[in-house]
């Protein structure tokens, strides 16, 4: 049985691009356009992996990482931040506030696979 994975990002070309390199290591995808959605996608499907952007409207990816960690069925989902920021202080932020990895777009599908790979065992 496939691993299912949600892709959080305000953008659809950058959804479409990670869906496609996913899909092509046969994992299952559901998008969500924000953080919000993704909540509200999450409330009817379980997923062994989470991949969020940070900058989105509505509730962006430090917003959303907070809010899972306070639900039972999702805590311990692993999340991998997918995004532009590159500082530091924006790393130790999403790191505190429960992601486990920290990716920066232009990002290389390979580093993606190996990080999603480390993450469910």
């Amino acid at each position: 049985m496939s691993k299912k994975i949600l892709i959080i990002d305000d953008s659809a070309v950058f959804r479409k691009i990670v869906t496609v390199h996913l899909k092509t290591a046969a994992f299952e995808i559901i998008e969500a356009v924000d953080g919000l959605d993704a909540l509200e996608k999450l409330k009817t499907t379980k997923v062994d992996l989470i991949v969020s952007d940070m900058n989105m409207p509505n509730m962006d990816g430090i917003e959303f990482v907070k809010s899972i960690k306070t639900d039972p069925i999702h805590k311990f989902t692993p999340i991998i931040m997918l995004t532009t920021e590159s500082q530091d202080d924006k790393k130790k932020l999403g790191l505190e506030a429960g992601a486990r990895a920290w990716l920066t777009k232009p990002f290389s599908p390979e580093d993606l696979l190996s990080t999603i790979s480390k993450l469910l065992g």
